[in-house]
């Protein structure tokens, strides 16, 4: 089978609600994998544009797989070493994690590869 490259990728504005309360930062960061294929996340990319500290959370099934920290005002590259399987018929979505009330804009760029 012939791999697919894919990318979940956008600039997106955000209100954060709170430390403990990932929250989907957009419907266009959101893949299904489809059935029979097995998807791999390579990497993610992120800018953060607010104050404080905020966390993307790479979702699988409504469950964090990863998070991915990025400081204030602050941008981070993060080439994943370990390398999961993400069946078919699952879900991947892009969440955000920031303090109550703290507003700003992410940029995401989220690299896959399906086979």
């Amino acid at each position: 089978m012939i791999a697919k490259n894919l990318f979940l990728q956008g600039i997106y504005p955000f209100e954060g609600s709170g430390l403990d309360k990932p929250v989907p930062i957009h419907a266009e960061l959101s893949h299904f994998v489809p059935d029979g294929v097995i998807n791999q996340t390579l990497y993610f990319r992120g800018g953060n544009s607010s104050p404080e500290l905020i966390t993307v959370v790479l979702m699988r099934d409504g469950v964090p797989m990863r998070y991915f920290p990025i400081g204030a005002k602050s941008d981070v590259h993060v080439p994943l070493r370990v390398v999961e399987d993400t069946d078919g018929g699952s879900v991947i979505e892009v969440f955000i994690v920031a303090p109550v009330g703290v507003r700003g804009s992410v940029v995401v760029d989220l690299g896959m590869v399906e086979h």
